[in-house]
C-alpha cells in the first residue's frame, strides 16, 4: 500500500524553498562567471558533492550495488553533457533564458519514454502539449536577446540541448536497472560523471579562470552544500513521503522564479517575446505532465457544451 500523501503545509513550504534554491543555481554561476568559468564551477562543486554523498552513504551503511555500473556510466555521461550545455549557455545568454529552456526536459523525457516503454505511450492531449511547448520555444527564440543586448539564439539553443540531455537522463534511469537502485547511488553516478568529464573539458578548452574573491567562494559554497547536496537530500525525502506527481507540478515554479530573480539580482532585461514564449512553453509542459487532469477538464467542458 502506497503511504505517500498529498502536499500539506510542510511539504509546500519545503518545495517552495527548493524551487528558490534551484532557480538561483544559474544565477549563482552567472554572477561569478567573470571570476570563475561556469564549467570549472560545475566540475568542482560536483566533485565535492560526490564526496559528501559518499560519506553520507557510508555513515548510513548503505551498500553500493555494482550490478548497475553500465547504466551508471551512461547517466554520468548524460548528466555531464547536460551541465556542459548549461555552462556554455551561460556564456552566451542570460540566467533567466537558461533556466527556462533547461526546464523543457519533461518534454524530451516524455518523447523518449514513449519510444522506449509501451506503458508510457503519449496520449493525444500530451502530443498537443508537446506541440504547444515547441511552439512556445520557437516564439521565444524569435525575440531572444542576451543580458547585454547581444543575440542569444546560440545560448538559448545550448540551454535547450541541456534540457534534452536532462530528459535523456530521466529516460535512462527509468529504463535501466537504476529504476530500482537507491537514489543516493544514482546521485553518485551523476555527480561523479560531471566531475570526471567536465574538469578535463574545462582544462582542454581553456575554461580554468579562477579569481579568488569572497563572492566566488560564497557562490561555490552555495552551489556545493546547498544546491548539489542539501536540496537533493530534501527532494528525495519528499519523494519518499509525498506524491511525486504533486511535487513535480510544484517544481514548475523554478523557471518562473529563475526569470524573476535574474531580473532582480543580475538586472537581466525582460523581452516580451521571451516572456510570452516562456509562458506558452510552461503551459505545454504542464499539459504533458498533467495530461489526465487536462483531459478530464476537456471532457467536462465538451459535455457541458453538448
Amino acid at each position: 500500500m502506497d503511504e505517500r500523501k498529498a502536499l500539506d503545509t510542510q511539504a509546500s513550504a519545503l518545495m517552495l524553498m527548493l524551487c528558490v534554491i534551484w532557480s538561483l543555481q544559474q544565477i549563482a554561476m552567472k554572477a561569478i562567471a567573470g571570476s570563475m568559468s561556469p564549467m570549472l564551477q560545475i566540475a568542482l562543486r560536483s566533485g565535492v558533492a560526490f564526496c559528501l554523498v559518499a560519506a553520507l552513504m557510508r555513515w548510513r551503511r548503505e551498500r553500493f550495488d555494482w550490478s548497475a555500473w553500465r547504466a551508471g556510466l551512461l547517466i554520468g555521461v548524460l548528466f555531464a553533457l547536460e551541465y556542459l550545455f548549461v555552462a556554455l549557455a551561460l556564456r552566451h545568454t542570460s540566467a533567466g533564458h537558461t533556466v527556462v529552456f533547461l526546464y523543457t526536459s519533461p518534454i524530451f523525457a516524455a518523447i523518449g519514454l514513449h519510444l522506449k516503454l509501451p506503458a508510457e505511450r503519449l496520449s493525444r492531449v500530451q502530443w498537443l502539449g508537446i506541440g504547444v511547448a515547441f511552439g512556445g520555444i520557437a516564439y521565444a527564440f524569435l525575440g531572444g536577446t542576451g543580458g547585454s543586448g547581444q543575440v542569444s539564439l546560440w545560448g538559448d539553443l545550448l540551454a535547450l540541448l541541456g534540457g534534452a540531455s536532462w530528459g535523456a537522463t530521466t529516460v535512462a534511469i527509468r529504463t535501466t536497472r537504476l529504476s530500482v537502485t537507491a537514489p543516493n547511488q544514482t546521485i553518485l553516478y551523476q555527480l561523479g560523471g560531471a566531475f570526471a568529464w567536465l574538469l578535463p573539458a574545462a582544462v582542454l578548452t581553456g575554461q580554468t579562470l579562477f579569481v579568488s574573491t569572497p563572492l566566488v567562494w560564497a557562490s561555490l559554497a552555495y552551489q556545493t552544500f546547498v544546491m548539489s547536496f542539501f536540496s537533493l537530500l530534501v527532494w528525495f525525502w519528499l519523494l519518499r513521503h509525498y506524491l511525486a506527481s504533486r511535487l513535480g507540478v510544484f517544481a514548475f515554479l523554478t523557471p518562473v522564479l529563475g526569470v524573476v530573480l535574474g531580473v532582480l539580482i543580475l538586472g537581466e532585461p525582460l523581452e516580451l517575446p521571451f516572456v510570452l514564449g516562456s509562458l506558452i512553453v510552461l503551459l505545454g509542459v504542464l499539459t504533458v505532465t498533467l495530461h489526465t487532469a487536462v483531459a478530464d477538464v476537456f471532457r467536462r467542458l465538451t459535455g457541458a457544451a453538448a
